[in-house]
């Protein structure tokens, strides 16, 4: 057996997606679930790259206890010492510094000639070898720079302390035997002196492709990210490389990973949950269309035989094979409880699980019938929850085809419930002018989604809204959860001024 070395960068190249920002509470969720999915690295963010990014990295590195905590940091003094200070509390830790090889990068964005780029490229990874004894480097656009080059640069980093050597495909451009050439001549030059990585870009879509072609050529550490979230066209899958090689053995032969399958389609849940990204329905392995059968033909080889039409198991990467209903309104604690651990959801506090229960019980007594996607969607809710500066206590709308719609609504603050109300052109604007009117802040929508968490006309409606509240910084993300889609639109845009004033004083640093 011979084990190649999930590096997750969700956290971090993940949540460089437009539209995917994070906060700190909901970074700690991701982190503590990517543990129990079985990930060796996580990259938990830039620590130089904000106050927020070293905050979230900070807490991570306190909380997770069998991955190893990886900050990015250029080749600069100042933010390979930054993410050393970020992980000062990591059990296991990894600082990750790069440069640009590619002659295009030189040239036009580094404007530093090759022997420069060389000289500070040993510079910084001597820098974060004082600092951290798990150092990994980076040449930035590895598979456009000059072969020669990244020999020479790839045993220079390697001798002064560089214990990974990461190649990167940054914007997404080589073919799979492209690539696995530039890995095999590599691997030729340094030998087992470092664990050589691929981390590749999906601009061309063949960044899962690409991958693998370098785990064939001596690359024993892959880049990904859950359900391939990242810049531009995004990432490698992390779903998609892990499943290929356990379910092509024929091909990969002894090749291992330290994933739990089981925990995959709960990870890409969250991701799509906190995000607000959801993977497309025909998405392999995780899309909700992966494992669902249409055609009678497939349907009668199905009930023959599952393998005539399935390579792999739903239940193999965690999907709740159970979609009827799973609990009532006489259901107790103990049974809900027994139902959140086979969801995954098993290190809940007491406060967290008492919280949620009391809403599945209010839940049953508004919905016929209650799903597994019903209480993954509470639980996620609560579990990601942050301070609440404003909540809604109640709201009446009205709204008809000839008159003006307005909003009035009562939202709780500091113990004082405040009430107003506004028209607007829409009942979606009269919640959102009435609810800035009471808190004071003047939110512009820059995103706004709407969807059913399960099936039938009383399924629950999950709204998540992007809403920026300074100019030139930052929009934040809000989740709303409701039977009622109105109701879920207030608690998203309430949820995203929360998490605003839970990150202001880091924004204003």
């Amino acid at each position: 057996m011979e084990m190649i070395k999930i590096f997750d960068t969700t956290l971090r190249d993940g949540e460089q997606s437009p539209g995917a920002s994070m906060n700190t509470e909901e970074k700690v969720k991701l982190a503590l679930q990517l543990e129990r999915l079985g990930v060796d690295i996580m990259e938990a963010g830039f620590a130089a790259a904000s106050p927020g990014d070293f905050e979230a990295i900070s807490r991570i590195a306190e909380v997770v206890q069998n991955s190893t905590i990886c900050s990015l940091a250029r080749a600069i003094p100042n933010d390979i010492e930054r993410a050393a200070k970020a992980l000062d509390g990591a059990k296991q830790k990894r600082i990750h510094t790069f440069i640009a090889t590619s002659p295009i990068h030189m040239e036009f964005k580094l404007k530093m000639q090759p022997n420069e780029v060389l000289k500070r490229a040993v510079e910084a990874v001597k820098l974060a070898r004082s600092l951290c004894e798990d150092v990994e480097f980076s040449c930035e656009d590895a598979c456009r720079s000059d072969i020669g080059f990244l020999k020479e640069v790839a045993l220079a980093v390697i001798e002064a302390g560089a214990k990974t050597l990461n190649l990167p495909d940054t914007v997404g451009y080589r073919l799979p035997q492209e690539l696995g050439y530039i890995i095999k001549e590599l691997k030729s030059c340094v030998g087992d002196l470092a664990i050589l990585s691929v981390h590749c870009h999906n601009d061309l879509g063949l960044a899962v492709a690409n991958s693998l072609a370098g785990i064939q050529n001596g690359a024993r550490q892959l880049e990904c990210t859950i359900n391939g979230l990242g810049e531009r066209a995004g990432n490698t899958a992390l779903e998609e490389v892990v499943m290929i090689l356990k379910t092509r053995k024929d091909i990969f032969g002894d090749l291992e990973t330290r994933i739990n399958t089981k925990e995959i389609y709960a990870a890409s849940k969250l991701v799509a949950d906190i995000t607000g990204i959801c993977p497309q329905p025909n998405k392999a392995i995780v899309g909700k269309n992966a494992f669902a059968h249409e055609s009678g033909i497939h349907q009668d080889g199905m009930l023959k035989h599952r393998e005539t039409y399935e390579i792999m198991s739903a239940s193999d990467i965690g999907i709740p094979q159970d979609k009827g209903l799973v609990l009532g309104k006489h259901s107790g604690r103990a049974a809900f409880k027994d139902k959140l651990t086979s969801l995954g959801f098993n290190d809940l506090t007491k406060e967290a699980l008492d919280n949620a229960f009391e809403k599945f019980k209010v839940l049953c007594d508004k919905k016929k019938e209650v799903y597994d996607e019903d209480i993954r969607a509470l639980l996620t809710e609560e579990a990601t929850k942050i301070p609440q500066v404003f909540e809604l206590l109640a709201m009446q709308i009205s709204s008809d085809s000839n008159g003006v719609p307005y909003a009035a609504i009562s939202i709780l603050k500091d113990g004082i419930s405040r009430i107003d109300a506004a028209i607007g052109n829409g009942s979606v604007d009269a919640i959102l002018k009435t609810i800035d009117r009471i808190s004071g802040y003047n939110g512009i929508l820059k995103d706004y989604k709407v969807e059913a968490v399960s099936e039938g006309k009383d399924a629950l409606a999950k709204v998540v809204v992007k809403a920026e509240f300074e100019p030139n910084k930052p929009a934040f993300i809000g989740h709303g959860l409701h039977l009622d889609t109105l109701q879920a639109t207030a608690k998203a845009y309430l949820g995203a001024l929360n998490s605003y004033l839970s990150m202001r004083s880091l924004i204003a640093k």
